[in-house]
């Protein structure tokens, strides 16, 4: 038996493992069963070469994983190339060859996952789990015996002649406190699935320590009684991305798709990634059934390295607004840091992103003009994600300009270009084009007498209902220096004006100030179109757009609740009937003709008619509306 220390430069080394990586524990499977799938690769290439001529070619090669939760034991064994003693003195035991101990010295301090899998340090995860690990080894070469390695977390380490017939190794982890929870097979069957699902040699798990229930002597076997069947893998060693898109079905992709995501909608459509050059990429992009608010929205992207899990949404591969999407990617030429798990910023990970972005506009754009239907169809669903794809890159509105698509408050879905002959114009803004002013809707219930006076005078507006849709008209008016949006109630169109000159109305204005204790209301006289509405209110556009900044900032004290005030105008239709009367009526108070309480009454409830297309009422003055509208039918109907 030999016995030793490890690297004097490294006995620092199992602590500070074991504190990185405690936050995900689970990565001892992923580096232990990467291994293993690592051994065999390089056993298959050795016999491709010639060099291992003792190997059949078309051996079952499988990593099969054990567990025995009675003596506490978790074994990961593969039937790859093994190791002599020399080669596990070098790659177990001298943990510092590769200089370690000046990257120990960098990085001990920092709370960063930045050692596993790169100084040959990924088998000492194994520690994070197990307070004893053993090592059972025979190299694939002839004429060499196997080797046993042990060691108990700390610098020691001993080791012997094993007892091994078969080529491999077989990590036997003594699992401790830390680790139980993986003697669990539920728990260990999903770890092993989500790190290691797709890895490309067949995985087993077996539970060792059930016992079967032993046949009685008096009961004979029945010699009809069903085989029991072989155990199936628990990954799929040639996944869907591999695959040509060619000779995928629309089947199979949806099928992968409730698989990897367990979300049994199926997917609106997917974009099948394959590139060889100048980095190597595959995957599949999912454009799942959104809902319209993204805060709500929760897309996965697993990235893979040669079918080896990595991690879930990594902004630096992957746009950030891409990540509202599903799918995979496996990205063998990601530079990937020690951990696996994270990336470094080079020139590679900025090319893949540009090229993922790039493929996933073009995926719009020709679903744009070869099926405009079906696009239509898809609008709502994917709105959200161009529309944060816009804000968040130039580049990417650029691309997707003429696909990008305003639904109409009469369901069409239209481009920018094509709502232009149904737009206001207004002045110009440069030389090349006049400006024009879009008018929404973000609440159609709410805004539907505004959206019945523009559908009297066969004009158009937009529906921009979510939270992301102020932010995106705002950097489309950047984009769009011509283009401005205007909320539907925030000024009256020239089209819905009617006959006539807007009329000074300065002392309605003091006298609806007064009454409503209100110093920065406005009042207009204007006449509409529209007869039957009595009067409207106006939100400037720029005051509720900082409002609601205001509102979306205020809470962690940038802005102040309450800075931006509204900016309101109430705007009376000279052409309807009862504003004729009011008008009279405040006249004839001027000469005590008119009683002011009348005039109250009729003022009052002009301008709660008016705010309730604007906004819901407040509970006291909605209260006092009613009571108001009780009080006025009572006085038509003679009661009083």
């Amino acid at each position: 038996m030999k016995t030793g220390n490890l690297s004097i430069h490294s006995e620092n080394i199992l602590p500070i493992i074991k504190k990185w990586l405690y936050s995900d524990p689970d990565i001892f499977a992923r580096e232990l069963i990467s291994n293993g799938v690592d051994a065999i690769t390089k056993l298959k290439k050795l016999a491709d070469m010639g060099e291992a001529e003792n190997i059949a070619q078309d051996e079952p090669f499988a990593i099969h994983v054990k567990m025995d939760k009675e003596n506490k034991q978790i074994i990961i064994e593969d039937n790859g190339i093994g190791m002599t003693a020399e080669e596990v003195n070098e790659y177990i035991n001298q943990i510092a060859f590769s200089g370690a101990s000046a990257f120990l010295e960098k990085y001990k301090d920092e709370a960063t996952n930045e050692i596993i899998g790169h100084f040959g340090l990924g088998f000492y995860s194994s520690f994070m789990v197990a307070d004893k690990v053993q090592i059972d080894t025979r190299s694939f070469r002839e004429n060499t015996d196997p080797v046993r390695w042990e060691c108990e977390g700390g610098i020691e380490y001993s080791m012997s002649q094993s007892d091994k017939a078969t080529r491999g190794t077989a990590i036997t982890l003594y699992i401790g406190p830390d680790g139980e929870e993986f003697l669990d097979e539920y728990k260990l069957r999903g770890i092993i699935s989500k790190h290691c699902g797709f890895m490309p040699v067949p995985i087993y798990l077996e539970d060792i320590g059930k016992k079967e229930a032993e046949p009685t002597t008096e009961e004979p076997a029945d010699p009809d009684a069903e085989e029991k069947p072989a155990p199936e893998p628990i990954n799929d060693t040639y996944p869907l991305w591999l695959k040509p898109a060619t000779e995928c079905t629309d089947e199979e992709y949806q099928a992968f798709y409730q698989k990897v995501f367990m979300d049994f909608k199926p997917p609106l459509f997917w974009i099948h990634l394959n590139m060889d050059y100048p980095f190597r990429l595959k995957g599949i992009l999912y454009f799942p059934s959104l809902k319209h608010d993204p805060e709500y929205m929760e897309g996965q992207v697993k990235l893979f390295n040669n079918q080896v899990y990595v991690a879930d949404n990594i902004k630096e591969v992957i746009p950030e607004y891409l990540l509202l999407l599903k799918g995979v990617m496996d990205c063998p030429d990601l530079p990937l840091n020690v951990s696996r798990s994270f990336l470094q910023n080079d020139s590679t990970v900025k090319k893949m992103a540009g090229y993922i972005s790039r493929k996933v506009a073009d995926k719009l754009n020709g679903l744009f003009k070869k099926d405009r239907d079906t696009y239509n169809g898809y609008w709502d669903d994917i709105a959200p994600f161009i529309k944060y794809g816009c804000i968040k890159e130039r580049d990417f509105y650029d691309k997707l300009r003429g696909s990008i698509l305003y639904k109409t408050i009469d369901g069409q879905y239209k481009t920018l270009d094509e709502l232009a002959p149904q737009l206001e114009a207004g002045p110009a803004t440069s030389e090349a084009k006049p400006g024009q002013t879009v008018y929404y809707v973000t609440d159609a219930q709410l805004q539907s007498q505004y959206i019945n006076m523009f559908n009297e005078q066969g004009l158009t507006a937009v529906e921009l209902t979510t939270r992301l849709d102020n932010p995106f008209i705002s950097y489309l008016e950047m984009y769009e220096p011509e283009v401005k949006f205007q909320r539907i109630d925030s000024d009256l169109t020239d089209a819905l004006k009617g006959e006539g000159e807007e009329e000074a109305a300065d002392d309605l204005q003091a006298y609806f100030r007064t009454l409503l204790e209100s110093e920065k209301l406005g009042v207009k006289l204007q006449p509409l179109k529209s007869e039957g509405i009595s009067a409207v209110i106006l939100l400037s556009e720029q005051s509720r757009r900082m409002q609601e900044m205001s509102k979306m900032f205020g809470g962690g004290g940038a802005m102040p609740p309450g800075m931006f005030e509204e900016e309101l105008t109430l705007v009376l239709n000279r052409n309807h009937s009862l504003v004729k009367m009011f008008i009279d009526m405040h006249s004839a108070m001027k000469n005590d003709d008119t009683p002011s309480k009348d005039v109250e009454l009729i003022a009052l409830q002009l301008y709660d008619l008016a705010m309730l297309s604007h906004k819901p009422l407040p509970n006291e003055q909605m209260k006092r509306f009613v009571e108001r509208s009780n009080h006025i039918m009572e006085i038509v109907a003679g009661r009083k």
